[in-house]
């Protein structure tokens, strides 16, 4: 199975933002990563990307992959947008898949979002937040933006809570490698 990172606007203390940006709970950069011995498979999922494809987790397998959640209103998620892109251009398409999870906004607002920051991992669309909550038992993408790394076997790695920096996921994603080498 695929590794999959999320990334959202989290706060642990689950306080809501302020002013035009709300309904969303804002990260405190946390990381976590599980051990090898203690990970457990991620729920497998489908759904439609913004380009009309489909973005099915099983089918990454043997990759580690890297799924972010976001929204265009979000405020911490612009600031990371760039980071990720730098990232996953800098990354090992053969061993490594990012996918965005679009989430709470129009299909509009996430192409905009997407054309603005020059993204060009796929961005699957999730306005229900439905694949977070297939996560809960495991690392559950608690805030906005999560990112959430599932391991090449397909099993839930890591975690970061909050907006993210291209060292702190890059440091986290070759973790998730050495540990499944």
């Amino acid at each position: 199975m695929t590794s999959v990172l999320i990334s959202g606007c989290s706060d642990a203390k689950n306080t809501a933002s302020a002013g035009s940006e709300t309904n969303f709970v804002a990260g405190d950069g946390s990381i976590e990563v599980v051990a090898v011995e203690k990970r457990v498979p991620a729920p497998d999922f489908t759904l439609p990307t913004l380009s009309g494809a489909d973005f099915t987790l099983s089918k990454q397998l043997g990759k580690v992959v890297v799924m972010n959640v976001w929204a265009s209103w979000c405020a911490p998620c612009r600031a990371e947008a760039p980071a990720l892109q730098d990232v996953w251009k800098k990354s090992d398409q053969k061993k490594v898949q990012f996918v965005g999870l679009d989430t709470r906004d129009s299909d509009a607002a996430a192409q905009n979002f997407v054309d603005r920051y020059g993204i060009s991992y796929p961005q699957a669309i999730d306005p229900e937040a439905r694949v977070q909550l297939l996560f809960r038992d495991t690392l559950p993408a608690q805030a906005i933006p999560s990112t959430l790394i599932v391991d090449a076997k397909g099993n839930v790695a890591a975690r970061i809570l909050g907006a993210t920096t291209e060292a702190a996921l890059r440091s986290v994603i070759d973790d998730v490698q050495k540990s499944t080498a």
